[in-house]
Protein backbone atom coordinates (compact mmCIF):
# COMPACT_ATOMS: atom_id res chain seq x y z
CA UNK A 1 0.00 0.00 0.00
CA UNK A 2 1.42 3.52 -1.06
CA UNK A 3 1.73 6.11 1.72
CA UNK A 4 2.14 9.52 1.53
CA UNK A 5 3.19 11.24 4.96
CA UNK A 6 3.58 15.03 4.93
CA UNK A 7 5.24 16.73 7.96
CA UNK A 8 6.86 20.05 8.88
CA UNK A 9 3.65 22.43 8.63
CA UNK A 10 2.84 25.07 11.10
CA UNK A 11 2.29 29.12 11.73
CA UNK A 12 4.84 31.26 11.15
CA UNK A 13 4.80 34.90 10.63
CA UNK A 14 4.87 36.71 7.21
CA UNK A 15 8.28 36.62 5.76
CA UNK A 16 9.02 33.65 7.00
CA UNK A 17 10.50 29.76 6.27
CA UNK A 18 9.01 26.55 6.46
CA UNK A 19 9.98 23.29 5.02
CA UNK A 20 7.96 20.74 3.92
CA UNK A 21 9.03 17.24 4.06
CA UNK A 22 6.86 14.23 2.19
CA UNK A 23 8.07 10.83 3.14
CA UNK A 24 6.89 7.76 0.42
CA UNK A 25 6.58 4.62 1.04
CA UNK A 26 6.90 3.58 -3.21
CA UNK A 27 9.04 0.85 -3.94
CA UNK A 28 10.71 2.45 -6.71
CA UNK A 29 10.22 6.25 -5.63
CA UNK A 30 13.09 7.32 -7.96
CA UNK A 31 10.60 6.16 -10.92
CA UNK A 32 8.17 8.79 -9.90
CA UNK A 33 7.95 12.02 -10.12
CA UNK A 34 6.32 14.05 -7.54
CA UNK A 35 4.38 17.11 -6.85
CA UNK A 36 3.17 19.26 -4.36
CA UNK A 37 0.25 21.00 -4.37
CA UNK A 38 -1.89 23.08 -1.91
CA UNK A 39 -5.54 23.96 -0.60
CA UNK A 40 -6.99 26.21 1.05
CA UNK A 41 -10.42 27.30 2.67
CA UNK A 42 -13.31 27.10 0.00
CA UNK A 43 -10.59 26.92 -3.05
CA UNK A 44 -9.66 24.75 -5.65
CA UNK A 45 -6.24 22.83 -5.53
CA UNK A 46 -3.38 24.38 -6.83
CA UNK A 47 -0.49 23.80 -8.60
CA UNK A 48 2.92 24.70 -6.05
CA UNK A 49 5.57 22.71 -7.49
CA UNK A 50 6.90 19.58 -9.09
CA UNK A 51 9.84 17.85 -9.71
CA UNK A 52 11.23 15.20 -12.71
CA UNK A 53 12.03 11.43 -11.61
CA UNK A 54 16.16 12.05 -10.98
CA UNK A 55 15.28 15.50 -9.45
CA UNK A 56 17.27 17.28 -12.46
CA UNK A 57 13.93 19.17 -13.76
CA UNK A 58 11.79 21.30 -11.29
CA UNK A 59 8.62 23.42 -12.09
CA UNK A 60 6.75 26.00 -10.20
CA UNK A 61 3.43 27.66 -10.12
CA UNK A 62 3.75 31.19 -10.63
CA UNK A 63 2.86 32.44 -7.49
CA UNK A 64 5.58 30.83 -5.87
CA UNK A 65 8.00 31.36 -8.25
CA UNK A 66 11.49 32.44 -6.84
CA UNK A 67 9.93 32.10 -3.14
CA UNK A 68 9.86 28.32 -2.93
CA UNK A 69 12.42 25.51 -3.85
CA UNK A 70 11.24 21.58 -4.46
CA UNK A 71 13.94 19.20 -4.35
CA UNK A 72 14.31 15.60 -3.56
CA UNK A 73 16.66 12.62 -1.88
CA UNK A 74 15.87 9.43 -3.84
CA UNK A 75 18.04 7.40 -1.48
CA UNK A 76 15.48 8.49 1.89
CA UNK A 77 11.93 8.38 -0.09
CA UNK A 78 11.91 11.86 0.35
CA UNK A 79 10.77 14.94 -1.45
CA UNK A 80 11.23 18.33 0.10
CA UNK A 81 9.42 21.97 -0.62
CA UNK A 82 11.70 24.53 1.10
CA UNK A 83 8.89 28.20 1.22
CA UNK A 84 10.67 31.40 1.92
CA UNK A 85 9.17 34.73 1.71
CA UNK A 86 6.05 33.31 2.93
CA UNK A 87 2.84 35.44 2.21
CA UNK A 88 -0.56 35.63 4.58
CA UNK A 89 -2.03 34.17 0.88
CA UNK A 90 0.19 30.76 1.03
CA UNK A 91 -1.70 30.00 4.15
CA UNK A 92 -3.35 26.53 2.72
CA UNK A 93 -3.32 22.84 3.43
CA UNK A 94 -0.24 21.15 1.23
CA UNK A 95 -0.39 18.20 -0.60
CA UNK A 96 2.78 15.85 -1.53
CA UNK A 97 1.60 13.95 -4.59
CA UNK A 98 2.94 11.11 -6.67
CA UNK A 99 2.75 10.45 -10.77
CA UNK A 100 2.56 6.94 -11.77
CA UNK A 101 5.65 4.86 -12.50
CA UNK A 102 7.78 6.30 -15.26
CA UNK A 103 5.89 9.42 -16.06
CA UNK A 104 7.01 12.72 -16.59
CA UNK A 105 6.19 15.52 -13.99
CA UNK A 106 3.12 18.16 -14.93
CA UNK A 107 1.34 20.83 -13.05
CA UNK A 108 -2.44 18.80 -13.63
CA UNK A 109 -3.29 17.77 -10.69
CA UNK A 110 -5.89 14.78 -11.70
CA UNK A 111 -2.85 13.30 -13.16
CA UNK A 112 -1.33 12.43 -10.37
CA UNK A 113 -2.07 8.99 -9.09
CA UNK A 114 -0.88 9.04 -5.06
CA UNK A 115 -1.92 11.56 -2.72
CA UNK A 116 -0.91 12.26 1.40
CA UNK A 117 -3.48 13.28 3.92
CA UNK A 118 -1.64 17.30 4.08
CA UNK A 119 0.07 19.62 6.10
CA UNK A 120 -1.21 22.99 7.52
CA UNK A 121 0.40 25.57 6.46
CA UNK A 122 -0.69 28.76 8.21
CA UNK A 123 0.86 32.31 7.68
CA UNK A 124 0.19 35.47 9.97
CA UNK A 125 0.42 38.74 9.03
Amino acid sequence: QVQLVESGGGLVQAGGSLRLSCAASLHTFSMHAMGWFRQASGTEREFVAAVSRSGGSTSYGDSVKGRFTISRDNAKNTVYLQMSGLKPEDTAVYFCAARPWGAGYTYKSNEYAYWGQGTQVTVSS
